[in-house]
C-alpha cells in the first residue's frame, strides 16, 4: 500500500487527475477502475473521481504496476492538437470544443481535448481543465495554465459566479412562460453499467438540486416536406453545473433536445438525422467569469458550429 500526500501545487485538483500525475505509467482505465472499487481511499474513505483533494489529504493508493513511460496508452497515444482559440493569455486558454471530441480520457476513452493539447504543446509546464462538457456538446471550453488559475476558476463554477448559456434546440413550442426549471435531479446506473439521470422529488435522500433559466430564442415552423414537427431553439442558462442538467430538464417538460440519443425523441433523432444532423443540438454558446488574474468580468462566446447553423438555415425566411 502506498500513501500519497496532497502538496499546496495539488490542491483543488480531482482526484483522478492527481492520481493521473502521480501514477505514471498505469493505464488510465485501471486507475478508475481502482477509484470505483474503493481501493482508492482519501483520507480513510472511499470518493469519487472527481472528488477534490486539499493540501495535507492522504491518498492511499493499492499496490499497482507501474508499466513504463512509452507503454502507457492515453496520453501518449493521443494524436497531437490545437483547437479553435477564443482567448488566450498567460493564465489561461479558452476553446471551441467541436462535438464528438472528449474532454479527457478514461471510462473506456483513451484520451481527449486535454491530452491531445498536452502532445501538441509539449513545452507547456501546467494544463489542466477547468471544467467540463458531455462529449456530444459543443464550445466553450476553460482551460487553465496555472496552478492558482486553476483554483480561482474552479472556485468560480463552485460558487455559481459564471453564468454558462447554452444554445438548445427542442421538439414542439416551448411555452413563453415558462422561465424557470427548478427540479431535483438523481443520478443513477442502469443494468449495462451506463450513467444516467432523472428527475426526482426534494425529500430524495439523493436529490441534488438544479436550477435551469430558460429563454425562448427563436421559434421554428414545421417543415412538412422533412416531416419535421415545429421546433423551439432556446438559450438555456444553468446555474447549477449537474451531469446531463440540461437534457434532462428539458426532456423532463416535454420538449427532449433534438438529436439526443438518451433523452430525445428517438424517433424525430431518425429524421433530423436523414436532414443531416449527426448529434445533439446543444452547444456551450455563452461563458461570464471574472478573469483569475485582473479579476475583471469575461465574456466570451463561440458561434453556432457549421453543422448546427446548416440544419436551422431551410427555417431561416
Amino acid at each position: 500500500m502506498r500513501i500519497l500526500q496532497v502538496d499546496g501545487e495539488s490542491a483543488g485538483q480531482r482526484l483522478d487527475n492527481f492520481l493521473l500525475r502521480h501514477l505514471k505509467g498505469v493505464p488510465k482505465t485501471h486507475v478508475y477502475r481502482i477509484i470505483r472499487s474503493g481501493e482508492v481511499r482519501l483520507n480513510r474513505g472511499r470518493a469519487s473521481a472527481d472528488a477534490r483533494v486539499a493540501a495535507g489529504d492522504q491518498v492511499r493508493v493499492p499496490p499497482v504496476r507501474m508499466a513504463p513511460l512509452q507503454e502507457e496508452d492515453g496520453a501518449r497515444a493521443a494524436p497531437p492538437r490545437e483547437f479553435p482559440i477564443l482567448l488566450e493569455d498567460e493564465h489561461l486558454i479558452a476553446l471551441d470544443k467541436p462535438a464528438g471530441v472528449a474532454v479527457h480520457g478514461g471510462s473506456g476513452v483513451s484520451f481527449g481535448v486535454i491530452e491531445q493539447l498536452r502532445r501538441a504543446r509539449p513545452g507547456a509546464k501546467f494544463l489542466e481543465l477547468v471544467h467540463r462538457l458531455d462529449r456530444e456538446t459543443s464550445g466553450i471550453l476553460l482551460v487553465a495554465k496555472r496552478r492558482s488559475a486553476l483554483t480561482q476558476l474552479q472556485e468560480q463554477f463552485r460558487g455559481r459566479s459564471t453564468g454558462k448559456t447554452y444554445l438548445a434546440l427542442v421538439a414542439g413550442q416551448w411555452p413563453e412562460a415558462r422561465r424557470v426549471i427548478d427540479t431535483p435531479l438523481h443520478k443513477y446506473l442502469q443494468a449495462d453499467g451506463e450513467r444516467r439521470v432523472r428527475v426526482t422529488t426534494a425529500d430524495d435522500p439523493d436529490a441534488m438540486r438544479a436550477l435551469t433559466l430558460v429563454r425562448v430564442r427563436e421559434r421554428l415552423a414545421p417543415r412538412p416536406a422533412e416531416e419535421l414537427p415545429a421546433m423551439s431553439l432556446l438559450e438555456v442558462t444553468i446555474k447549477t453545473g449537474r451531469t446531463h442538467q440540461i437534457r434532462v430538464h428539458l426532456a423532463s417538460n416535454g420538449h427532449g433536445i433534438v438529436g439526443d440519443d438518451k433523452y430525445g425523441d428517438f424517433d424525430l433523432n431518425r429524421r433530423v438525422h436523414r436532414q443531416g444532423l449527426r448529434r445533439m443540438f446543444l452547444h456551450a454558446w455563452r461563458l461570464q467569469f471574472d478573469h483569475p488574474a485582473t479579476g475583471e468580468r469575461t465574456t466570451l462566446h463561440a458561434e453556432l458550429p457549421a453543422d448546427l447553423s446548416a440544419f436551422l438555415a431551410p427555417s431561416a425566411p
